[in-house]
């Protein structure tokens, strides 16, 4: 499979989507953990997307992309696997997440305690992480993007996108017990600076490593 790098489309909504899903579960399947599993993209995913999106970048199935532009059948077209994407300025983005996404999405799901309640509550994205770091990041791949190099270029093409906005630094969170993206970071750069709650990991690092 011919892949390749490419900022984001709307076209690659639903993709993304189902990416986050599939990979939610400290880079595992989601679907059956949630009543409605959308609300996990409706969180890491679709406000980016809505908000930012020139902070959007695809691993994209190049093959079917050529597919499509010569009139071919190809299975998919252009069929997005992997991503990164989020916020140049986290606090903002916080602000806009509150104003602009939320009011579209809350109805969708319970204020439960779990996924529902983080939904409604962003501010737990801001603490002084966010004034040092004030970038962050999501990143996800199939497996049929991984272990080909794709997360490094994907990290590069995000990086290289904060620097032309004068952004220094970037944090992300992740599951603790996700031992193989905690190696991807460490190679990357990336160091730990907080556990704020049970199982979360923040890391952070320099935009110009």
């Amino acid at each position: 499979m011919e892949l390749s790098i490419r900022p984001y489309r709307s076209d690659d909504w639903e993709d993304l989507y189902e990416i986050c899903v599939r990979t939610g579960d400290n880079g595992a399947d989601a679907s059956s953990l949630y009543p409605d599993p959308r609300i996990l993209p409706d969180i890491f995913v679709g406000p980016y997307l809505a908000l930012e999106p020139e902070l959007a970048f695809v691993v994209a199935d190049a093959a079917d992309a050529a597919d499509a532009a010569d009139g071919a059948d190809g299975e998919g077209g252009d069929r997005a696997l992997g991503y990164i994407l989020g916020t140049a300025d986290t606090r903002r983005f916080v602000a806009r997440y509150r104003d602009e996404w939320l009011p579209k999405v809350v109805d969708r799901y319970p204020d439960d305690g779990g996924r529902g309640s983080e939904l409604r509550r962003p501010e737990v994205m801001l603490s002084p992480i966010a004034d040092a770091y004030p970038a962050h990041l999501h990143i996800d791949l199939m497996p049929q993007a991984q272990g080909r190099g794709f997360g490094r270029r994907l990290m590069d093409t995000y990086l290289a996108a904060l620097r032309e906005r004068g952004v220094d630094a970037v944090h992300l969170a992740m599951g603790a017990a996700n031992v193989s993206a905690r190696a991807f970071y460490d190679r990357l750069g990336f160091s730990e600076l907080a556990r704020p709650v049970p199982g979360l990991v923040v890391m952070g690092r320099s935009t110009r490593l």
